[in-house]
């Protein structure tokens, strides 16, 4: 049982077997006047995502079909597969990609995000601020 499942275990108990929980995350923070949204998105084949950007808060996903390429400031690049979850921690952290890994299928995911107060949920990331922080960004495959 991880931290997160002991912290969590009772919100969890009289779930009925057809309700299957598929991440339960305790975020940095929800703060007071902040807000949340759930988006889906279905990315064509071979779609790249956004551009990096931010999100004013934490956001947390769920792969429904295909797979998604996902990429956080100090991660590695990575591959969720359908059935597979994700997070990030918002604020300051960057989110280098989110584009479908698959180049002839469609691919499916839910977000939900929290927005701190008075922020925007996304905010594109510009080149000048990339070049300043691509120390921060874990090496890349073709990188070695």
């Amino acid at each position: 049982m991880s931290k997160n499942d002991a912290a969590h275990g009772s919100a969890h108990e009289g779930l009925p077997p057809e309700v299957k929980v598929l991440q339960d995350i305790t975020p940095p923070f929800f703060p007071e006047g902040g807000s949340g949204m759930t988006i889906l998105v279905d990315w064509p084949p071979g779609h790249p995502g956004l551009p990096p950007h931010r999100h004013s808060g934490p956001s947390f996903g769920y792969v429904m079909q295909g797979a998604l390429r996902f990429e956080v400031e100090g991660e590695p690049e990575r591959v969720v597969e359908a059935g597979g979850t994700f997070w990030e921690p918002g604020g300051d952290v960057i989110h280098y990609q989110d584009g479908n890994a698959l180049p002839d299928a469609p691919t499916k995911f839910l977000v939900t995000m929290v927005c701190a107060p008075g922020q925007p949920m996304l905010t594109l990331v510009d080149e000048e601020e990339l070049k300043e922080r691509a120390h921060l960004r874990a090496s890349r495959p073709s990188e070695g």
